[in-house]
């Protein structure tokens, strides 16, 4: 299976982030979880694959940074207020 420029991106990323996350502790498993939902994403969405992308790259040079101990996570909520 061929894959495009953009994919193999993601999957380096990918790579990179389990490499980086290999000496912390509870890392992977959220790690493989965040992928695994945004893999649903349709690959003609380009856009929002693009802005995870970079987003996810910010998130791997904060996880590189030696005094990062926690990952912490924003979720919508059902009620509004």
């Amino acid at each position: 299976m061929r894959h495009s420029k953009l994919q193999k991106q993601v999957l380096s990323l990918y790579r990179q982030f389990l490499r980086a996350a290999q000496d912390k502790p509870g890392f992977i498993p959220r790690i493989r979880d965040e992928f695994h939902a945004n893999a649903q994403i349709k690959k003609t969405d380009v856009m929002h694959i693009e802005y995870l992308y970079r987003r996810a790259q910010r998130q791997l040079e904060l996880l590189k940074d030696v005094n990062t101990k926690k990952l912490g996570s924003f979720s919508k909520s059902g009620k509004e207020s």
